[in-house]
């Protein structure tokens, strides 16, 4: 057996590799040099033509861009008309802000347990959270699967429930053929920098409801209008606005849109390439007994944004921990997503205690993140599954 680097054996690889990277080449810097160069920093026509760009990759009809991801689960929870008395249902397996817009409306958020399979949000966990309180929904498509849209819509249509999808991991995946964008009512879009396609930070949110696209686009724009048509007083001149609702500085700027853009029109190669890493990774750990992969529905054809491996710790002489640490120690850098969100302080000073979700938190126990990128090399997949196959040998029973 070889000695784990940890324990002083050598290393997997020389050099580490992490969870996610940005993969920008020159075509992105020249689009960005073009705007840098010209009229419009912000507010100008390459936002415009990016939020066209979205509604064609993502087959919605309105869109709009914003700063980041959190900003567009904001304004999605304005636009939903969410407000203090009101409760959000959502997942605790999740990144903070899927929950946190919720609050930030003064409403309350619900945890729904998960599907102890697919790691996604569980349809009969919704379904019995349901109280008269509830107005909403915010379905994750973790790790960039899609939720199982059909079985939410109809809880929702039933219950008469907005349906946010929070899509920060899945631009590219489809559901039942149809792009994730096209299916909720909302649906809110990341592209930090380890997302598939990034503008540095920036957002999206998109819907088929031009009443929810016109207060979506005042959430984002301060609540402002320009258009004297869409205006309650009659303007006093061409230099006049209107501020028509309570609204938030969340736009993007035009060279962001334009990295964006460039970026959207390798999402195919991106989408692939993610995809044949995916296929390596489930082949190579298939048949180890000390792992749990994470299924997928049928449905999804899923741009996976991360790749999750679950110890099963029974069957391993080893903490996540001292798992961890030794894929590290090997070059592979692994992460944890994530911590379920009302562990956090500041959701237990809200009164959430542990137990609320028991299939989320059994999985949060044995789960890891391992590099998944499109600018991986085969040499570096196949570091990462040489790694992990080390650890588990060294550690299992």
């Amino acid at each position: 057996m070889e000695k784990l680097a940890i324990d002083g054996g050598t290393p997997i690889r020389k050099e580490k590799i992490y969870y996610g990277r940005q993969w920008v080449d020159e075509k992105d810097v020249e689009a960005v040099s073009k705007v840098l160069t010209g009229d419009y920093l912000t507010c100008g026509p390459t936002v415009t033509a990016l939020e066209q760009k979205i509604c064609e990759v993502t087959g919605a009809k309105y869109a709009v861009s914003v700063c980041n991801g959190t900003a567009a689960l904001h304004c999605a929870c304005i636009a939903a008309g969410l407000g203090e008395g009101d409760e959000v249902i959502t997942t605790p397996l999740t990144f903070a802000a899927s929950a946190n817009c919720a609050v930030y409306v003064g409403a309350t958020p619900v945890f729904a347990d998960v599907n102890p399979e697919t790691y996604n949000i569980d349809p009969d966990s919704i379904e019995a959270h349901i109280t008269e309180k509830t107005k909403a929904v915010v379905a994750v498509d973790f790790t960039g699967q899609a939720v199982e849209h059909d079985r939410i819509r109809e809880i929702c249509d039933k219950h008469g429930l907005t349906l946010i999808i929070d899509a920060a991991h899945a631009i590219g995946t489809k559901y039942k053929g149809r792009p994730e964008g096209s299916i909720g009512d909302i649906t809110c879009f990341s592209f930090h920098p380890v997302k598939t396609v990034t503008a540095g930070e920036g957002g999206a949110i998109t819907t088929n409801d031009p009443e929810l696209y016109r207060k979506l686009h005042l959430a984002s724009q301060h609540g402002i209008v320009r258009n004297p048509a869409e205006m309650v007083e009659e303007p006093e001149g061409p230099w006049v606005y209107e501020m028509q609702e309570l609204g938030f500085n969340y736009r993007m700027t035009d060279f962001q849109a334009a990295l964006l853009i460039s970026q959207l029109n390798k999402l195919d190669k991106f989408s692939a390439r993610r995809k044949e890493i995916v296929n390596k990774y489930n082949e190579a750990f298939k048949d180890i007994p000390e792992l749990f992969i994470q299924k997928e529905i049928p449905e999804s054809d899923t741009t996976r944004h991360l790749y999750i491996i679950q110890l099963k710790l029974d069957k391993l002489n080893c903490t996540r921990r001292q798992f961890f640490d030794a894929l590290a120690a090997e070059n592979v850098q692994p992460q944890v997503h994530y911590v379920p969100v009302y562990y956090f302080p500041f959701y237990k000073k809200r009164g959430y205690k542990k137990g609320l979700c028991p299939v989320a938190e059994d999985i949060y126990r044995g789960i890891m993140s391992i590099p998944l990128y499109p600018m991986m090399t085969d040499e570096d997949v196949n570091d990462v599954i040489k790694a992990v196959i080390k650890v588990v040998n060294a550690y299992k029973k």
